[in-house]
């Protein structure tokens, strides 16, 4: 049995990187508009981008099916990389398996060899690509940056420029039940940006947020 408390991440440098980008599967209508500004920036830049595909409708085909929680775990993970594969599809972005990054460039994961050789995360449905994302960040000791279809992280209706971690938790919100807990515990931040509206990622990379800054 996994423990449903999540472990404090090991920081390991296994490579350089800038960047971890959560591109999240509610974006699957313009991922790839998405996927073409970040390249375009990484290649003027020199930075190194890794991208880490949500589940998109490939993980709902997983609840759907209603599989065991042990089964549903590796299958979403599964559906991660099915959407990593459909987000590449027709660009020059580089697939990789592992934190071992060639050089600098703009690459998306496929997480499931990964996951497996550091079964690590407890095998919930709290624990979603938003908390797999916050743990390739911890590894790398990068920046993390969450894309999705909201402008951030709503309480009471007001959108927050910036909150504590630890108030999120029990919440629902754009992220998934874990990741507040993740983000105290490694003390790490997560920023959060609307891929939807044109620019916005792009001027997020460059540090210019118009979001919700999760401090943990």
């Amino acid at each position: 049995m996994f423990s449903q408390q999540i472990i404090i991440c090991e920081n390991d440098l296994i490579g350089k990187i800038m960047i971890i980008l959560k591109l999240g599967g509610s974006l699957i209508q313009s991922a790839k508009r998405i996927i073409k500004d970040v390249t375009e920036y990484s290649n003027s830049t020199g930075e190194t981008i890794l991208i880490v595909p949500g589940g998109s409708i490939f993980a709902d085909t997983v609840r759907k099916a209603n599989p065991s929680q042990e089964a549903a775990h590796w299958m979403a993970i599964l559906a991660m990389e099915q959407y990593g594969y459909y987000v590449a599809d027709g660009t020059n972005v580089k697939l990789i398996d592992s934190l071992e990054i060639p050089g600098n460039d703009t690459y998306i994961l496929l997480p499931y060899n990964l996951l497996k050789k550091n079964d690590k995360l407890p095998h919930t449905w709290d624990v979603t690509s938003d908390t797999i994302a916050a743990w390739v960040a911890c590894k790398l000791k990068a920046r993390f940056i969450k894309v999705t279809d909201v402008d951030g992280i709503y309480l009471n209706g007001i959108l927050q420029n910036e909150i504590k971690a630890e108030e999120l938790i029990g919440k629902e919100t754009c992220v998934d039940a874990e990741l507040p807990n993740f983000l105290l515990k490694n003390n790490m931040n997560c920023e959060i940006v609307n891929g939807n509206c044109p620019g916005k990622v792009v001027n997020a990379l460059k540090d210019n947020i118009t979001g919700t800054l999760i401090k943990g």
